[in-house]
C-alpha cells in the first residue's frame, strides 16, 4: 500500500460512524492477535531447537512465509514444514482466537461457554479443547522425592457422546464408588510428594504388576511410600524394596504433625472432583485430558498464562500413548 493511500485512509477514519469504527477496530485487534500468536509460535524456546518432523534432520533452510508462519525445507528429505507441523495444533484455523480460548481453559469454562466467548462453533470448541490438552498428559514429573503420598480414585466407565452403548443405559449415576460394578470401574492412581509434584495414571485393571510399569523409575531410592493398608501397595513395595509407611488411624482422629499421612493427595483428589463437577460427566476416553488439565492448573497454582498453555500445546508429538493398561 502506497504512502499516499495510507494517509488518505487515516484521514477518512474521522468520517466513520460508530458502527464502521467498531468494525475497523475489531478487524485491527484480530489482526494484531494473529500476528502476536504467530510471533509466539515462531520464536518460542521449542521452536529454536526444531528439527524436521519427517526425518529428524537439523539441516534445513528457510522456505518462505505462509499464514504468518515461517516455513522451512529439509535438506535431507526435501519436505517443507513449519513450526506447527507434527504438533496437535497443526491444521487448526483462526489463530487469532487461540489465546482467548486458552484463557477459557484457565477459567475452566464449558465447551458452549468457551465457544460463545471466542465466537466459534461448539464443535470447534470441543476440538480445540482436546488439541490444546493433548500434550499436557505427557508433561509429568520424572521423579518424586522425600515422602510420596499414594491413593487411588475410582470413576465409573462413561461412554458419554457415544451413540452406541455396549451396556444397558442407566437412568442415574452412582452415588458412591462402592456402588459401581467392578467391571465398570476405572482406577486413577495419584502419587504426590510434599513438594506438590503430582503423577497420575489411569488403569482399567488395578494391580501391583500394572502400577510397577509406571512407578519403577518414578520414585527416588530413599522415598517413603505412604498409602493405605491395601494388598496392591503392600505387594508393590515388598517386591521393589521400598520403604512403606502404612496409614493406620483410629476413627474420628485427625493427623497432627505426623509424617505418615496422605492428606495432601486426598485434598488434591477432593479439589479435582469438585472442579470436574462443572462438566457434568466426562467420557472415559477423554478422562486423561481432564486429569492433565487440572494437574497443569495445580502446577502453576492456577496462575498460568494463555501464552504458556499455547507453547505447551505446541510440543511436537513423536509418539502415541496407551492410557489404559
Amino acid at each position: 500500500m502506497q504512502t499516499q493511500n495510507i494517509v488518505k485512509f487515516i484521514e477518512s477514519i474521522n468520517n466513520l460512524d460508530t458502527k464502521s469504527y467498531s468494525l475497523l477496530k475489531e478487524a485491527i485487534e484480530k489482526r494484531d492477535s494473529i500476528k502476536f500468536v504467530s510471533y509466539l509460535l515462531n520464536n518460542d524456546e521449542i521452536g529454536s531447537n526444531k528439527c524436521c518432523p519427517y526425518c529428524d534432520s537439523r539441516s534445513y533452510n528457510r522456505w518462505g512465509i505462509r499464514s504468518d508462519l515461517q516455513r522451512y525445507k529439509c535438506k535431507e528429505c526435501g519436505k517443507t514444514f513449519n513450526t506447527l507441523t507434527g504438533t496437535p495444533l497443526a491444521h487448526l484455523h483462526k489463530k487469532g482466537r487461540w489465546l482467548s480460548y486458552a484463557q477459557c481453559l484457565i477459567e475452566g469454562l464449558s465447551i458452549r461457554k468457551a465457544a460463545a466467548e471466542c465466537g466459534v462453533h461448539k464443535n470447534t470448541s470441543f476440538r480445540w479443547r482436546h488439541r490444546f490438552l493433548q500434550n499436557t498428559n505427557k508433561i509429568k514429573p520424572q521423579k518424586l522425592t522425600g515422602v510420596a503420598e499414594v491413593n487411588e480414585l475410582i470413576f465409573a466407565w462413561s461412554d458419554k457422546g457415544n451413540k452406541r452403548l455396549k451396556r444397558k443405559s442407566r437412568k442415574r449415576g452412582y452415588k458412591s464408588a462402592t456402588q459401581i460394578p467392578f467391571k465398570s470401574r476405572v482406577f486413577t492412581l495419584f502419587c504426590r510428594d510434599r513438594g506438590k509434584n503430582t503423577f497420575d495414571e489411569i488403569y482399567y485393571k488395578f494391580s501391583a504388576y500394572n502400577i510397577k510399569k509406571d512407578l519403577s523409575s518414578l520414585f527416588a531410592k530413599d522415598i517413603l511410600f505412604c498409602s493405605q493398608n491395601k494388598a496392591v501397595y503392600m505387594k508393590y513395595t515388598k517386591e521393589n524394596c521400598i520403604r512403606h509407611g502404612i496409614l493406620s488411624i483410629p476413627k474420628n482422629e485427625k493427623i497432627r504433625k505426623n509424617v505418615v499421612h496422605i492428606q495432601n493427595v486426598l485434598e488434591y483428589q477432593f479439589n479435582l472432583q469438585e472442579w470436574m463437577l462443572r462438566f457434568r460427566g466426562v467420557a472415559t476416553k477423554y478422562l486423561h485430558n481432564y486429569l492433565s488439565w487440572y494437574r497443569e492448573m495445580d502446577e502453576f497454582d492456577h496462575k498460568i498464562t494463555p501464552e504458556t498453555i499455547l507453547i505447551r500445546a505446541k510440543r511436537p508429538e513423536r509418539y502415541n500413548t496407551n492410557h489404559f493398561r
